[in-house]
């Protein structure tokens, strides 16, 4: 039983989380050949300001490229 969790920041369409598990569930399959039954996919919706990368959290470094 394959479980994979994906982390996105918040803001991500409902459309868009379907098309990412559709296709995670398709990889799963295509080169493990594990059955969509049994392949679980969760998304973890993060704030930006509970997420940083280099050496910035995430809700700066998007109000620093909405200015540019």
């Amino acid at each position: 039983m394959p479980y994979v969790s994906v982390r996105v920041i918040k803001g991500v369409s409902t459309e868009q989380k379907a098309e990412i598990v559709a296709g995670v569930t398709k990889l799963l399959g295509d080169v493990l050949g594990k059955r969509p039954e049994h392949t679980h996919v969760v998304i973890d919706e993060i704030d930006p300001e509970n997420w940083g990368f280099a050496g910035k959290l995430t809700s700066e470094l998007l109000k620093g490229a909405s200015n540019e």
